[in-house]
């Protein structure tokens, strides 16, 4: 059906404003739908694989006849008039399968023509492995570079290569160094192991694998225990947080506007990037106040004899070059390394192995270049690119043949790759022969994306599909509002990462809803608190304006209003909020938000927050988000009811999601790397999302590396699925027209 009753008028969708889709949806989950033939209730389909219609809410298969005649006058529909004599907007654009082509072709990699035993008795306990892969397991000496794309097995080698190296070379567990990036993946390492011919606990637990940190940290207590307690470990972040405020202050540095997570998440940097404090040149105002808080963070810690995760390696690498002899006798013992993930490894890292491994050489690194994502932790593709240089006579073994995907979703991969400069030229094969082209879809924005998509997963779980087939990957957490939202309305179980904070928590978006609060109740004392840093005041004025309420009998937002400062202006321009925080009380919140952000400068406060130091996640963006979800309320009252839910179901979810047996992943990008799935959505593939606005900024003053690394992050994001492939694509973002993704160009059709 293409027409329902809605509010004593018909809605037809051929006339429907684009726009109004998400609206009419949620009336009819509202109940305020009906069928114009027999009145009962209807509901509008938004989803992936059909087109927009109505649909009998207890009867979906019904179908009714509807009115023949053309409805020739123009009718009015809850304030939008919807002429009949063409459609209104562009109308629905249906999803569309990516164009492919002939970029790859299933290719099937031959055996060893000489295996050796080994491998033979590999594949008769159910272990096979295809040519390179099998080189790369029995060729143990000397550096080697195993380029592992996408899905080719590369846990499977690192396994049989140690477990090679261990049964059939003889050589003692204690000389090898298995280096993972994950603790979990180093368990999962030693669980696989375990699986293998020969490969017993005893002889694993001799076996030196770890992460980079828990590895080195082992080297540096043996060498100075007293110095690398573990109870003089920053183990907290508050506990680092703490120092850094404390020099803040030093520095006359607000604790509720100065962004001291981003400080330490760029020292972290910096210290990876072995860079003290003297070497650093700061490029900007904000490295310039970060730079002051390095050095005093450094003193602090060297005054006390406490240390951080990151001193752990940069601790090593410091005792290495001081003490010869110590670093001498590490070379002795270990002379086999075995890097995972290698294309994750930052400076301190490299050179920590360089130094290990200069006596033997017997280096074996597994990563891909293509998936180079880390560079905010100091992750740069030169390490992997440059590897021959550093290590003369590697060897290369490229393991191109994917077992993961099917031909078309890596083809697709590949041809979009390809784009990058600086990357080693290589194509993925897919070991799956056929299956379903990936698919564009084009919602209208971000509320209808997420409408789509868990439409699309209820029809695909109601034919037989599990919960744990499903996830949904985005470029930043705040992409993932509207989705969650949506998510949490259904039955569906789901599960976020832990350390997610809901985005009604986010600290701007909680700053605009004090302000919608106070509107609502003017002596909302925690609302008056939550503004002050946006309108210039310390949090010490809050004693003064409760003693206002007292004595002079007043609001607390009167008593805001009567603040004293030492500038005339600012006290002026306190009353005027006054007055205009007063005005949005009976606003919509839509309306209520550009008057915070207009007539109270609420943009001028987060350009001088600091935010700047954020190049992912800005402040402003954060208010474009919220006005985007701003659009479905009719009151702040409901609004502010709605964010206090939604606040309160992010905790609940983490807490329930650890007991869900199978449920949907909603993740990062980042996070999903390694991962796979049988059906992966993406969110928001359009220009200023992925790739993100810094690095267009970045492109536009001539730097391309963050662009690359865009690309990268949607190559990753593409191949950890399986089987379906859905990118979104929104009309508009933020409420502005949206350009689709500049790297969907390759592979979609007009």
């Amino acid at each position: 059906m293409k027409s329902a009753i809605y509010q004593n008028g018909t809605v037809h969708l051929e006339l429907l404003g684009r726009d109004r889709f998400q609206k009419i949806y949620m009336a009819g989950r509202n109940g305020e739908l009906s069928c114009p033939s027999c009145l009962e209730p209807v509901r509008l389909y938004l989803g992936i694989e059909k087109d927009p219609h109505f649909f009998h809410l207890y009867h979906p298969e019904k179908i009714c006849l509807e009115a023949s005649e053309t409805i020739k006058e123009t009718r009015q529909i809850e304030g939008f008039r919807v002429p009949s004599a063409k459609p209104v907007g562009e109308g629905f654009l249906g999803a569309q399968p990516l164009a492919i082509g002939a970029a790859t072709a299933t290719a099937s990699l031959p055996i060893l023509d000489n295996p050796h035993d080994y491998v033979k008795l590999l594949e008769a306990e159910g272990f096979k492995l295809d040519g390179n892969q099998a080189a790369a397991v029995t060729e143990t000496e000397g550096p080697i570079l195993v380029l592992a794309g996408a899905g080719s097995g590369k846990t499977r080698v690192l396994t049989a290569r140690t477990a090679y190296m261990l049964d059939v070379r003889g050589i003692k567990p204690s000389e090898i160094m298995l280096v993972t990036f994950t603790t979990k993946a180093a368990q999962e390492m030693k669980s696989r192991l375990l699986r293998y011919p020969n490969m017993k606990s005893g002889l694993l637990s001799k076996l030196v694998s770890g992460t980079f940190h828990s590895i080195f940290y082992r080297i540096l207590m043996h060498a100075d225990g007293a110095k690398w307690n573990n109870n003089r470990l920053l183990k907290k972040e508050w506990q680092r947080e703490k120092i850094v405020k404390e020099a803040g202050r030093e520095l006359g540095l607000s604790e509720k506007e100065f962004p001291y997570d981003l400080a330490l998440q760029q020292i972290g940097f910096w210290k990876n990037s072995l860079l003290a404090p003297a070497k650093i040149k700061p490029d900007s105002e904000w490295e310039e106040t970060v730079l002051m808080l390095y050095e005093r963070y450094e003193r602090y810690k060297q005054d006390q004899g406490l240390f951080d995760f990151d001193d752990m390696l940069t601790g090593c690498y410091e005792l290495f070059q001081t003490a010869p002899e110590l670093l001498a006798m590490y070379q002795e013992r270990f002379r086999y390394f075995l890097i995972d993930e290698f294309q994750d490894i930052n400076k301190v890292q490299y050179e920590l192995i360089k130094m290990l491994s200069a006596k033997t050489k017997n280096v074996c690194v597994v990563g891909d270049d293509d998936q180079t994502i880390y560079s905010f932790r100091g992750s740069s593709p030169e390490f992997l690119l440059n590897f021959e240089h550093d290590f003369p006579g590697a060897r290369l073994i490229l393991l191109s043949q994917n077992y993961r995907s099917s031909n078309e979703i890596v083809a697709a991969a590949n041809r979009i790759i390809s784009y990058n400069k600086k990357r080693r030229r290589k194509e993925m094969a897919a070991n799956i022969s056929e299956g379903l082209p990936p698919v564009a879809f084009f919602p209208y924005d971000e509320e209808e994306e997420a409408t789509m998509i868990v439409t699309d997963i209820q029809e695909k779980i109601a034919g037989g599909a599990d919960p744990s087939d499903f996830a949904i990957l985005y470029r930043t957490h705040a992409g993932s509002r509207a989705v969650f939202e949506r998510l949490a309305s259904s039955n569906l179980p789901f599960r976020i990462e832990q350390d997610a904070e809901s985005f009604y928590e986010r600290r701007t978006v909680r700053t605009v809803l004090g302000f919608l609060k106070l509107a609502i109740n003017e002596d909302d004392i925690d609302a008056v608190a939550a503004i002050l840093p946006a309108l210039f005041l310390k949090q010490d004025v809050l004693s003064d304006i409760k003693a206002s309420t007292i004595l002079d009998d007043c609001s607390a937002l009167e008593a805001l209003g009567k603040v004293k400062t030492a500038h005339a202006f600012q006290m002026k321009k306190l009353k005027t909020a006054v007055t205009a925080i007063k005005s949005m009380r009976h606003l919509a919140p839509y309306a209520a938000i550009e008057r915070i952000e207009k007539e109270l400068g609420f943009l001028d406060y987060l350009k001088k927050r600091g935010s700047e130091g954020n190049k992912l996640e800005k402040g402003s963006d954060d208010v474009k988000d919220l006005k985007v979800a701003a659009k479905n309320f009719d009151s702040s009252q409901t609004l502010l009811e709605h964010a206090s839910h939604m606040a309160a179901m992010n905790r609940e979810i983490k807490n329930l999601s650890k007991h869900f047996t199978s449920s949907i992943t909603l993740s990062t990008i980042h996070r999903a790397k390694g991962l796979e799935y049988k059906t992966v959505y993406i969110l928001g593939a359009v220009d200023g999302s992925l790739p993100h606005d810094y690095a267009l900024e970045s492109l536009r003053n001539g730097d391309t590396a963050p662009l690359e690394e865009e690309r990268r992050l949607f190559y990753v994001a593409i191949t950890r699925a399986m089987e379906r492939l859905y990118i979104s694509v929104p009309s508009m973002r933020r409420n502005r027209a949206a350009n689709p993704t500049r790297f969907l160009t390759p592979v979609r059709k007009d």
